[in-house]
């Protein structure tokens, strides 16, 4: 009988950190390994981290030791750190941090199993040197369908050739091509990678750099892996990528996602479609027709704007300005008045006047945005914002930081408090009618997972997990909302 050997995944970071973390565990079970939830009952403990940010890197760092702790008084023998600051940093991290027992980047995915193995058996396993990932693939979009057979991508997860040819209707949920994924919660909603990398680039982001060039999924391993996650009860799913915006450009196609969304939101089971990361820069009409009328999508827009003032943007290598971003959400709730829209920005940013922080506190206080977040502007490794002058001092970054952020919390609070009195289908997540539980709480279609609020709900009486049901908002709390049970959803 084979020997026994389990391990926990510790998932740091985005939505796509935690698809790719399901890709390893479809790969690891496949392998006959067992997967468990507690990291002290696991022989290696692989901590998926996240490299986006400082605050985020030093999570990832806290998490490594936090594991690597569990040695001494838990099952745990090995600690093994993958996922971006891995790919990112690869040797150099490996030297600082000797605790970690192993520093795999996005290459070793694919034989993620023996390399714990060796690393479980006390085996060493080199940490890859980091390179430039963008030059994996080639600079045109269109040709690198016919490349993308030897380059990893995480979370596409399905073990061949995207570019081979399959007959009409095969689709990875099905045949040889089943979505190399293994679900590690319950939750009724799942994220799916849409594509991976980005081909924008902004001074402040060194992403890029370590997941690469934009190179899109097929749509029918998307529709595969959807109609497989909808097998497995999921009713929400939350399209996830750098740029989502861009996709079908390297498939001859930007308009791809507009064909898409409907025939997902037609997969039996999935009762919300939600996209995010969109680009405000390359909104086109009719992407915003399909997302404010389709049945079953979300008119839920996760819009990058960064910041509002035109100096600053084009130091950022962005586009857009305060009016031209007014004017999109004026089209957006002229087609769906009750869209939801968050977005994420930067202050400080070097050069950043006081008159450049004005404008964005004018364009946040008329935008009427239903989740804000805001980040102080620090250097990142390799990216050109990092080799700018003009960097203001720290302590003007964070009186910025806490002044905007005061406001964002306003702001968000105000916007909901505009949606008293609302009916909305909301998807209960959870149910907990213990003394101390939270009772039902779900999310409405303006509230994606982890990022915004949710809706608390006057009581959880006839109300279970995955449902999505019709009801009425009746208070908030912040930026949640409190609501009444009406009905269930009638489709």
């Amino acid at each position: 009988m084979p020997e026994r050997r389990t391990v926990a995944l510790v998932t740091l970071g985005c939505a796509r950190n935690e698809v790719d973390s399901e890709e390893l565990a479809g790969r690891l079970a496949a392998d006959g390994w067992e997967l468990v939830e507690d990291a002290a009952a696991a022989d290696v403990a692989v901590v998926n981290t996240c490299g986006f940010v400082e605050a985020a890197k030093k999570d990832s760092v806290d998490a490594l030791l936090e594991a690597n702790d569990l040695k001494d008084h838990g099952r745990t023998q090995a600690v093994v750190a993958v996922g971006c600051m891995a790919e990112r940093y690869g040797k150099e991290l490996a030297e600082a941090l000797p605790e970690a027992d192993g520093v795999l980047g996005f290459d070793d995915y694919a034989d993620i199993s023996d390399r714990l193995q060796t690393i479980l058996s006390g085996g060493g396993h080199a940490a890859h040197t980091p390179r430039d990932r963008r030059k994996l693939l080639p600079l045109s979009p269109v040709e690198r369908q016919r490349a993308v057979a030897d380059v990893a991508l995480p979370g596409h997860g399905a073990g061949q050739d995207p570019a081979e040819d399959l007959p009409e209707g095969l689709a990875p949920a099905s045949g040889p091509r089943a979505p190399l994924r293994r679900r590690l919660d319950t939750s009724p909603v799942a994220s799916v990678k849409l594509a991976s990398g980005c081909d924008r680039r902004c001074s402040f982001c060194a992403i890029p750099s370590f997941r690469g060039s934009f190179i899109s999924r097929r749509p029918s391993d998307v529709l595969g892996e959807t109609r497989w996650l909808a097998e497995q009860g999921v009713k929400e799913i939350m399209l996830v990528s750098e740029n989502n915006t861009s996709y079908g450009k390297d498939l001859g196609d930007i308009r791809l996602l507009e064909t898409l969304l409907p025939e997902l939101a037609q997969v039996d089971g999935i009762e919300r479609v939600r996209v995010s990361y969109l680009q405000p820069a390359e909104m086109r009409p009719g992407l915003i027709d399909v997302l404010t009328s389709t049945e079953k999508v979300a008119p839920y827009f996760d819009l990058s704007f960064q910041h509002s003032a035109p100096a600053v943007l084009r130091s950022m290598r962005r586009f857009g300005d305060t009016d031209r971003f007014l004017e999109l959400l004026d089209t957006i709730r002229g087609k769906a008045p009750q869209a939801g829209v968050r977005s994420n920005f930067i202050v400080g940013f070097p050069g950043e006047t006081e008159e450049d922080f004005a404008e964005l506190e004018r364009f946040l206080t008329h935008a009427r945005l239903d989740a804000i977040g805001v980040f102080g502007y620090s250097d990142e490794d390799g990216t050109e914002a990092a080799t700018y002058g003009n960097k203001l001092a720290q302590d003007v970054v964070d009186e910025r930081l806490a002044h905007l952020s005061r406001l964002a919390e306003e702001l968000t609070a105000q916007r909901a408090e505009e949606r008293l009195g609302e009916t909305m289908e909301v998807l209960v997540e959870s149910v907990d009618e213990s003394p101390d539980g939270d009772g039902a709480v779900g999310r409405a279609a303006h509230q994606a997972p982890e990022t915004d609020g949710q809706v608390v709900f006057t009581s959880g009486d006839g109300l279970t997990p995955g449902r999505m049901v019709t009801a009425k908002v009746v208070g908030t709390e912040g930026v949640d909302l409190v609501a009444q049970f009406l009905e269930e959803a009638g489709r």
